[in-house]
């Protein structure tokens, strides 16, 4: 994925739809093996799936959305699959990543087209389950041998209610920082900041007025929706407090706010950074420092930078935390035929134990199998950095319906990293938004 300018912060939702198409850019639809007829609904969808048992392919209907670079992977997975058995098909649709979503609901309403598996994100499953649109999958992960403990327990936990589950993670996708391993050296610095201290220390020396190169060129719209929480969680804030009230306002907030704005009037990053000028700039060697997703890693190769990778340094004063989002594997409720049911589970199978095609994208996979893997730490830096943050990566608030309740925020703290507002005003009034937000 690159940039994903679709879920960039104007005009769209926020937090949660930002999050939602992380790694999908494009707007192109296309499948990986030929359609063929779906069988007809048979079998109560929380049993555990029965194998094929004709020598007629069971298709089984995918939907992902990732019409970015991260397309092909998947689809390499999907071929992959196909080739090593003879009972399934599975069909995979690259839907548009802006209208995913969108897709997904109008086929669930119409009962038209609806996928028997689709690729899902972590923060939209609450809303997806409250609404009675999914179904648990522990019976047919047991029928297939996939166990929970396979998978990072903070994507479990947030997937599972009633003692139910309901997702399988492929991913978690944290913020990562990008930085310039040339501009590095020209400056003297051996090694990418760990904390504040040394961030601060190292956007001084990398910037060079004279050649128009900046420390750290600060996001004003996209990607934030992630950095904002990392610091924010690095503070020891968070969204919500302990009874569900919005807290992102506190001192906390507004302190890491005020840093992100300190970083202007130390001249190591510009005093406006359009949308996408962050990435802009680091693409061109003009920024020394970059905070983004794993996904950027296809666009930086293509430019030939010479780039390393490392988690997000501790910016907030607290503790180490990173914002992070998760492509999960959902089956709705409508997909009852138990041929259909074994040909997911079967497929899911296959995926925990062979997504090491997708962290050829730049991701960290989910399975732990895959991860613990001779192949997986033979990788390049990036994928290997990204997993370390596992220990310490947050996700959204479970809660219904956080990308509506979160849009205020993008808006207002734009207004304050410009200089237009004041840290604490801009939260104060997105605050008060998001709240009224919660009521509807």
């Amino acid at each position: 994925m690159v940039k994903m300018k679709s879920f960039q912060m104007l005009g769209l939702t926020g937090l949660s739809l930002a999050m939602v198409l992380s790694g999908c850019s494009s707007t192109k639809t296309a499948t990986s093996s030929p359609a063929a007829a779906t069988p007809a609904a048979s079998a109560a969808a929380t049993k555990a799936p029965e194998p094929a048992k004709s020598a007629e392919k069971v298709t089984v209907n995918f939907w992902t959305p990732f019409s970015g670079n991260d397309g092909p992977f998947m689809k390499k997975i999907v071929d992959n699959y196909n080739k090593s058995q003879e009972k399934y098909t599975v069909k995979m649709t690259i839907q548009p990543n802006a209208d995913y979503y969108k897709l997904l609901d109008t086929a669930i309403a119409t009962k038209k087209g609806v996928p028997d598996v689709a690729i899902m994100h972590l923060d939209q499953t609450p809303t997806y389950i409250a609404k009675d649109l999914l179904q648990p999958l522990d019976e047919v992960a047991k029928s297939v041998g996939v166990e929970k403990s396979n998978f990072p327990a903070a994507t479990v936990d947030y997937s599972t209610k009633d003692g139910k589950w309901y997702s399988i993670p492929l991913d978690v996708h944290p913020l990562i920082m990008y930085y310039n391993k040339d501009l590095f050296k020209a400056a003297g610095i051996t090694a990418p900041p760990t904390n504040r201290q040394e961030f601060v220390d190292a956007a001084k020396k990398l910037t060079d007025p004279s050649k128009g190169v900046w420390g750290a060129a600060m996001p004003t719209f996209w990607i934030q929706n992630f950095l904002f929480p990392t610091i924010l969680f690095q503070n020891g804030g968070s969204f919500l407090d302990d009874k569900g009230n919005i807290a992102y306002n506190s001192p906390a907030g507004v302190e890491a706010v005020t840093f992100m704005r300190s970083l202007t009037t130390m001249k190591v990053s510009p005093p406006t950074v359009a949308q996408d000028g962050d990435f802009n700039l680091f693409q061109q060697g003009k920024s020394a420092m970059h905070f983004n997703g794993p996904w950027s890693k296809d666009a930086f190769d293509k430019a030939k930078i010479n780039y390393g990778v490392a988690p997000v340094p501790q910016l907030g004063t607290v503790k180490q935390a990173v914002f992070g989002g998760s492509h999960n594997f959902v089956i709705p409720k409508s997909t009852t035929d138990a041929n259909v049911l074994a040909g997911a589970g079967d497929f899911l199978k296959f995926v925990s134990a062979n997504s090491i095609d997708w962290a050829e994208s730049g991701q960290a996979v989910a399975s732990k199998v895959v991860r613990d893997s001779a192949a997986f730490k033979a990788m390049t830096q990036q994928q290997t950095e990204v997993a370390k943050s596992f220990d310490y990566v947050q996700f959204a608030p479970k809660v219904l319906n956080w990308g509506p309740i979160s849009d205020s925020i993008w808006t207002e703290l734009a207004n304050a990293l410009q200089g237009k507002k004041d840290p604490k005003a801009a939260l104060d009034d997105a605050a008060a938004k998001s709240t009224q937000a919660m009521k509807k």
